[in-house]
């Protein structure tokens, strides 16, 4: 009922998300036909949230390469999310992501329904990054290496101040835009954008994502981490939790405010970078997922 109730309210909106749709279905029909890549593209919708239907109307040699780009952090991502694993066993796994992906023997048995099945089968997604042309193999590489070791530091650092939360922020999402800014101007099509507007790209997603996950991340069981920061919350209630707490309702909606406000900080930094772009289905691939992202 969440997109029929978008829809609902944005009418306007119909044409052109079927148009996106058409163009999906169209380019599912290119789709390499290896086992791997088949593969890719069918773990691709089970994991993504909103991204396979934008990936999916990509050129097609740009198409592989950020599908595997976002298989691959995906993958990173159970490793850091499966609270079941040791931190002494975890952090050298994140650490040493960026070299696994090389090694099309490597699998490790962690997270749950589709995402073990892509961390048991991660076998394809190496072996389809091996195809990729060197410029997308060494931009994939150095945001893997760069956003394992930042995941490996807040295993054992929580999240206090904003600055805290912006870090956090900058290597779980901010390297994702950085990496896709590489991706674009590795396939010719965009010139190499902004650092500090690609990481806003990426951070005002994360932050989105963070506030509306409130309610489902705090009653998960078992419990997941929380990344609100300490600085923002400790000023409305003094344990996070009480904040979805009926008696809490206006301390949670200034606290919310709070969130809200520091997250719209990156919001103009968007709109530069989607300025920029060249290409329709690269502003497409960006500007959905933000818009998707705001309205929710």
């Amino acid at each position: 009922m969440g997109s029929l109730g978008a829809l609902l309210k944005h009418p306007d909106d119909f044409y052109p998300l079927l148009k996106l749709k058409m163009a999906a279905r169209q380019a599912e029909k290119q789709i390499p036909p290896e086992p791997h890549w088949g593969f890719c593209y069918s773990m691709l919708h089970k994991v993504s949230r909103s991204f396979a239907l934008v990936i999916q109307q990509l050129g097609t040699e740009l198409r592989d390469a950020v599908c595997i780009f976002y298989l691959v952090l995906r993958a990173l991502d159970t490793v850091e999310d499966d609270t079941s694993i040791a931190t002494d066993v975890k952090v050298p796994i994140l650490k040493a992501f960026h070299r696994h992906i090389y090694d099309p023997e490597w699998h490790f048995a962690c997270g749950i329904n589709n995402y073990k099945v892509l961390m048991d089968q991660f076998h394809h997604v190496s072996t389809a990054f091996l195809e990729l042309g060197k410029g997308y193999q060494e931009a994939i590489e150095d945001i893997t290496n760069r956003m394992g070791a930042g995941m490996a530091k807040f295993i054992c650092k929580e999240v206090e101040t904003i600055d805290d939360y912006d870090e956090y922020c900058h290597y779980v999402a901010g390297l994702v835009g950085l990496g896709l800014s590489k991706l674009f101007y590795a396939a010719g099509l965009e010139d190499l954008a902004d650092d500090y507007l690609s990481n806003s790209m990426g951070l005002f997603l994360q932050k989105t994502n963070i506030i509306r996950d409130y309610l489902e991340d705090i009653n998960e069981i078992p419990k997941s981490r929380m990344f609100w920061p300490r600085q923002i919350w400790s000023k409305y209630v003094n344990k996070l939790e009480d904040l979805k707490y009926e008696e809490n309702s206006e301390k949670a909606l200034q606290c919310l405010n709070d969130m809200v406000t520091n997250a719209l900080i990156h919001a103009e930094d968007c709109l530069k970078y989607m300025s920029a772009l060249q290409d329709p289905a690269i502003f497409r691939f960006c500007a959905i997922p933000q818009v998707e992202n705001a309205l929710k």
